[in-house]
Formats: structure tokens, sequence, C-alpha cells
């Protein structure tokens, strides 16, 4: 028997049909856990008709409760996600599904090989951010001082903080940003997603109150005819969120459109995710 074609993940995009399907029907092999994670992640191998991947399963059991997100799971949110920026034509979350595995349902994701790439995160010295650079905040250095924490100016940055706005991300941290070949970079980690009210957590605030990107305000427009109550997307997401979930994502995205800025923090709630990285 001739050994399975394995699919390198740099060479898939979220609309492959073949890796959603690789992903949702093939038999999941658990190879180890990924420690660092606050809730159950087993990296896995996945194989259906002589093709084969490495991914991420989380399953729904071993998910931690969460006081301010008491509806659905991590795992649905995490799918909702990916079907969102799918959406968006932007190709910045991995294939993600939700199936059956070895403990349950849960989320099953193509792993994401990283690569060596341009700094997207630094700590600078200064008040201001240097060109090529939009300052986050100051942070404390751990020797009585501060210094500036900014992220790079860059387009595929920029998509995700517009994404981010949309599922109205609770913890986008710079762990969660992963270079891959080719120049392209994902977004993981989309659990606390989807909340009906503001939650926004992010690095990536260099842009708040700037103008957005005319691909930014088509890619909204877009996905709000899709958001629409017979819309497709509304229909992809409704057994993963809940009708109010739904109808605030869809007030978010009609929200950017008249604002035509990128959002900036309300004051009601941390801008930052702690740890940040």
């Amino acid at each position: 028997m001739s050994a399975p074609e394995r699919i390198p993940p740099r060479s898939v995009t979220t609309t492959d049909p073949a890796v959603t399907t690789l992903l949702a029907e093939g038999e999941l092999t658990v190879r180890g856990r990924i420690r660092e994670a606050s809730n159950t992640a087993l990296y896995c191998t996945v194989t259906h008709e002589g093709r084969e991947a490495a991914c991420v399963y989380k399953p729904v059991a071993g998910e931690r409760p969460l006081w301010d997100f008491p509806t659905g799971t991590l795992a649905g949110r995490e799918v909702a996600a990916h079907l969102v920026c799918a959406a968006t034509g932007w190709d910045l979350v991995p294939p993600t599904v939700l199936r059956d595995g070895p403990h349950g349902e849960g989320m099953c994701q193509l792993w994401v090989e990283t690569v060596p790439g341009d700094a997207l995160l630094a700590v600078v010295e200064g008040e201001e951010a240097e060109p090529g650079w939009k300052a986050i905040g100051f942070v404390d250095t751990g020797d009585g001082g501060t210094a500036l924490l900014v992220h790079a100016d860059d387009p595929r940055l920029r998509r995700l903080a517009v994404l981010d706005a949309v599922i109205n991300n609770a913890d986008r941290k710079g762990g969660h940003l992963l270079p891959a070949a080719g120049g392209r970079l994902y977004g993981i980690d989309h659990g606390v997603t989807f909340h009906t009210e503001d939650k926004l957590r992010t690095l990536l605030w260099g842009w708040a109150g700037e103008p957005l990107t005319e691909e930014a305000r088509e890619v909204l427009t877009g996905l709000g005819a899709a958001l629409a109550d017979d819309g497709p997307l509304s229909a992809a997401l409704a057994p993963l969120l809940s009708a109010e979930e739904i109808d605030a994502t869809r007030a978010r995205v009609a929200a950017l459109l008249a604002a035509g800025t990128h959002p900036a923090p309300g004051g009601q709630w941390p801008a930052i995710p702690w740890p940040p990285v």
C-alpha cells in the first residue's frame, strides 16, 4: 500500500474544498497534546482517501466554562470565525470544521507550519512609532521604565483587524499570529468571539479611527449581503451561533460601514488581552 499523499499546509487556502472534506471526513489520529493551550488542544493527523494532513483537534469536552460566554462552545465559534473569514475572501484563518472525533465533537483545523518572516510586533524606545509601524500602547519594562509596543503597518494585519472587529474577537494575542510560507499570515484561536456585547481586545489597534480601505469597504458590503436573514452566511452560522449573536455580527458590519473607520477602544473593556503575546 502506498503512503498517503501529505498535503503541505502552505499549499491550501481557506476555500480549498478538498481540504475541508479531508478535515471533516478523514480519520483522526491523536499524536500528542499541545500543552501551552488553556483548553484541550490535540495535535493530530487526518487521513482520507489516500491524503493526509496535520491538524489541531479541540474537543468540546475539554473546554473550560467561561463566565462571560455562557452559551455556545469555543469549537463552534472557531468554526464560525473560519466561515466569516472565508466569506471575505481573505485567506486569514486556516480551514476549520466541526466534527466528531476520538473525544467527541470538536473543532478540527488544518495545522499551519510557521516560517521566519518579517517582524510583526516590537517593543521600542521613544513615544512615537517609526515609519512602517503602528503604536499600540506603552508597556512596563520591569525596571521602572516604559517602552512603546508597536505592530507592523502590514496590509495582512490590517485585514485581520477588520475581521476581528466583525467577529468581536476578545483575545487577539501576538502568539495567535502565524506567518506561513509564501508570505501568508494566519490568525488562530477564535474561541472567544461573536459576543453580543462589545468585547474587542486586540493588539491591532494601530489603525484605530483611520478610514477603512476601499478593499475593506467592499468586503464588508459583501458580508452584509451574505449575513442577511436569507443570506448564505447566516444559514451556515445558524448551527454554530445563537440568533442574537448573528444579529450582533450583522450590526457590527453595518456599524463599520456607517462609520467608515477602524474601531477604537470603547473604554468599557480592557483593550489589550493579557498576556499580550
